[in-house]
């Protein structure tokens, strides 16, 4: 889908934005809540996180695509979803956006919250069973894109991200977007500094994984 792209890209930062304000706002006001509890914290920040995917997802998509995710921008770049005339600029901006977007989203939950606008994440996540559950969790996500049906795709995005909340050992950040943003947080939802590059690097190979798992699954010209 071709897209104008000035509205696009504020499509794309916005979108971003409000995600991970409702990732990281969600986790703040959880680790409030919860009296210590950390399975009901995580049970409010999942929730929250689906919610709010979905209906970015609804009212965004017609716009971008919805993408949030340099990852996915990458992806649907390489499958056509830009003119290939202004490619390398879309994909440049849309990048752009969406890691500005982060930080904004992580900034304005620390406003709401009256917490320091500038902070870094001290919660370190690292060490092999964590990469290879955002590898898993950042292929399952581009798989779920790719093989979505029609209509369907912010239903699905917003289940599987709940899924895999729970069911991967890092909690499914699948996006190195909300990896920056939330390595500005230290809070409930953070990533420390330390640990983003090993993030990142899983979320790629995973993304690749996800592309040719797609791949393989397509019918086979007879």
């Amino acid at each position: 889908m071709k897209h104008r792209l000035s509205p696009a890209v504020l499509a794309e930062f916005l979108g971003t934005a409000m995600l991970l304000c409702a990732v990281i706002g969600s986790g703040i006001m959880a680790e409030r809540l919860s009296g210590g509890n950390v399975a009901i914290a995580l049970l409010a920040n999942t929730l929250v996180t689906m919610f709010a995917l979905y209906v970015l997802i609804e009212t965004l998509g017609p716009v971008s695509g919805a993408h949030f995710n340099p990852l996915v921008t990458l992806v649907l770049a390489a499958r056509g979803s830009f003119a290939p005339a202004d490619r390398k600029l879309a994909v440049a901006a849309f990048i752009g956006a969406q890691l500005l977007g982060a930080v904004a989203g992580a900034w304005l939950a620390h406003l709401m919250f009256e917490l320091p606008l500038l902070q870094w994440s001290s919660k370190l996540r690292a060490g092999p069973g964590q990469w290879l559950a955002e590898a898993v969790a950042t292929a399952g996500l581009v798989l779920v894109i790719l093989r979505a049906p029609a209509g369907k795709g912010a239903a699905l995005v917003a289940c599987y991200i709940g899924a895999a909340y729970w069911f991967t050992a890092s909690t499914s950040f699948a996006n190195p977007a909300a990896v920056l943003g939330r390595m500005m947080s230290d809070s409930f939802a953070g990533i420390a500094p330390a640990s983003a590059i090993g993030f990142v690097a899983a979320q790629a190979a995973g993304a690749v994984v996800g592309v040719l798992a797609a791949a393989g699954l397509q019918p086979s010209n007879p």
